[in-house]
């Protein structure tokens, strides 16, 4: 049974601390990883523009943003100037990839992308793709093979330049098993790996449940495994953080279930996506989660 690890790391203090804290832990109970990188400027404070979106103060007040990202992170972009998460960190990156880790795209500006995708240009897109992709090969010497939307936000634009761009794979979706998309019946876009278990942000705060039984929470979503397994979604900010006891929690539990923890990379490796189910990109809401995500349909 093989569940798969997808790290988002959308900020400067998450690259920074958030992915050396999570790559020890990791390398501790022998799990890989897909490590996928927010690569351009870390404008977090922008994302003020969503506190009109229906579940947004919520989701705020039960994660305790300000606790986990910090004060700085939340005016980059504002008050303060972005850094450049690519150029600033870009020894961390390589030092993820040396030891062991895969390694991917995770967009330019989290906050960018995130927020405008899903109604954007076919050039809008594929420019915000390009800068990426640009990025990336400057920092590691060579392409990335695999993609994860940030905010699980994409449009079939991204599908093309993805399966242009000859990807492996992307995470782009929420959904129950690996598929090959299809956009209005057109099939556009790479195979999917879509996150299929709840993230801890989404648990935590809601039905009682808190950092000290949200593992178990998940766990029980895994005691029965599904014939492709899981692919599980955690972020450097959180389970590289004030989450990391949890976190170590669930790889325990996961081991004790007998699953086999491995990188998107390795868990794409072992999937034929011409026997995948072909499937429709829609966009839905997610319990827990604010705004509407694109879903396996």
């Amino acid at each position: 049974m093989k569940l798969a690890l997808k790290v988002d790391v959308d900020t400067y203090r998450g690259t920074r601390e958030g992915v050396p804290r999570l790559a020890a832990l990791l390398k501790k109970h022998l799990a890989g990883a897909s490590f996928l990188f927010s690569i351009g400027p870390d404008h977090t404070g922008r994302a003020i523009r969503r506190v009109f979106r229906k579940g947004f103060v919520g989701k705020v007040a039960r994660t305790s943003v300000l606790e986990h990202y910090g004060l700085r992170t939340l005016l980059y972009g504002t008050l303060l100037p972005g850094p450049d998460i690519g150029r600033a960190c870009a020894d961390i990156l390589r030092e993820t990839r040396d030891a062991g880790f895969d390694t991917g795209i995770h967009c330019w500006d989290h906050v960018l992308w995130q927020d405008y995708v899903a109604g954007a240009t076919a050039q809008w897109t594929e420019r915000q793709l390009e800068l990426a992709c640009e990025r990336f090969e400057q920092v590691f010497g060579s392409p990335a093979h695999g993609f994860g939307a940030a905010g699980w936000q994409t449009s079939v634009h991204a599908a093309r330049f993805q399966e242009r761009a000859g990807f492996a794979w992307a995470s782009d979706t929420r959904g129950r098993a690996p598929f090959r998309p299809l956009w209005n019946g057109e099939a556009a876009g790479c195979m999917q790996l879509p996150t299929t278990l709840p993230t801890f942000d989404e648990l935590i705060g809601l039905d009682g449940i808190t950092a000290d039984s949200v593992a178990q929470r998940v766990l029980a979503l895994t005691r029965d495994a599904p014939a492709l397994g899981h692919v599980f979604t955690l972020h450097a900010e959180l389970e590289g953080g004030r989450f990391a006891q949890a976190f170590e929690q669930l790889l325990l539990g996961w081991r004790t279930q007998g699953y086999e923890l491995v990188s998107l990379r390795d868990y794409a490796l072992g999937l034929d996506p011409a026997l995948l189910e072909a499937c429709e990109v829609i966009y839905g809401g997610v319990a827990g989660r604010s705004g509407t995500l694109a879903l396996q349909g």
